[in-house]
């Protein structure tokens, strides 16, 4: 059998706690030991690895390139640790951390869930939302539901699955007297995506048209919300908003449907392409897909 050569691991330890806490007294509580030793440790693997790992600034630790990706590493292994002591310490098998982009949980798969859980009743997963895309590292999960062109990236398996394409909505009695005048109308906006107004503007021949003014949002949840209970017009992602056009509750306030380069996707590392709980979850996503008929007339996913 072939010999592991690691470096210490009192030392990794010490490091991510202090990499996680960006303190070395922080990381000296949690492990309870003294704040010199957290410093040697880390020292000790600096030497090891023979590169610095921390910038040791006056006002506190700042990491390097190296030691930021040796961080994100570790905490996903130590995590991993974690997880299959806990799992093996109660006798269950283990869930499935699924990191999810916050209106695709809230528009798509939380109306799923019960379907879900009739048809993989084995499966337990741990749902983490975020309305910011950029905590949806894979890394970090064992999949993630995000944003992205859907190209392919070593080390990385991606599953489009719904294109984004924008339009304008609003509650039906704002549409009572013809079409808007999105000059005089009251524009909503969603902050995690501040210029799908001013994009859709121009794509619609509307460049003398102001983008600004008018009430934002936390979320696009919420401005779909504020555009249902008729405080004005919303932009929403067209495969997305079509249960709310169906019910009645929306219209499409403008014909013209803005496509971006931009898809929902689901995305793992490879090295988790054979776990037989992924894979089914993501089997059940991609039928639920093809089933609504979000991907009809799209081009194919990869």
């Amino acid at each position: 059998m072939t010999k592991r050569s690691l470096p210490p691991l009192n030392a990794l330890r010490a490091f991510e706690a202090a990499a996680r806490h960006h303190s070395m007294t922080r990381a000296a509580d949690e492990l309870s030991v003294t704040p010199g030793a957290i410093s040697r440790q880390v020292r000790e693997l600096e030497d090891n690895m023979k590169v610095p790992l921390f910038l040791r600034r006056a006002k506190g630790l700042e990491l390097t390139d190296v030691g930021a990706t040796l961080a994100e590493e570790l905490a996903e292994i130590f995590d991993r640790i974690a997880e299959a002591t806990r799992g093996v310490r109660l006798r269950r098998p283990r869930r499935l951390s699924v990191g999810v982009y916050g209106y695709f949980t809230s528009s798509y798969l939380l109306p799923r869930w019960s379907a879900l859980q009739e048809r993989l009743p084995q499966i337990k997963i741990d749902l983490h939302t975020s309305r910011n895309p950029l905590d949806l590292i894979p890394s970090r999960y064992d999949a993630v539901i995000a944003v992205s062109d859907g190209t392919p990236k070593t080390g990385l398996v991606t599953h489009r699955l719904i294109p984004i394409s924008t339009v304008p909505v609003c509650a039906p009695e704002l549409l009572v007297d013809g079409s808007p005048d999105f000059a005089k109308v009251q524009l909503l906006h969603a902050r995690p995506r501040p210029d799908d107004w001013r994009r859709w503007l121009d794509h619609a021949g509307f460049r003398s048209v102001s983008a600004e003014g008018g009430s934002s949002f936390e979320s696009t949840g919420l401005a779909i919300e504020a555009a249902i209970q008729g405080l004005g017009f919303t932009m929403a992602i067209e495969a997305l908003i079509r249960p709310e056009i169906q019910r009645g509750t929306l219209v499409i306030a403008h014909p013209k449907i803005r496509p971006t380069k931009r898809w929902f996707v689901l995305q793992h590392l490879s090295r988790l392409n054979d776990d037989p709980e992924l894979r089914a979850f993501t089997e059940w996503l991609l039928k639920q897909i093809d089933d609504d008929n979000l991907a009809q007339d799209w081009p194919q996913r990869t």
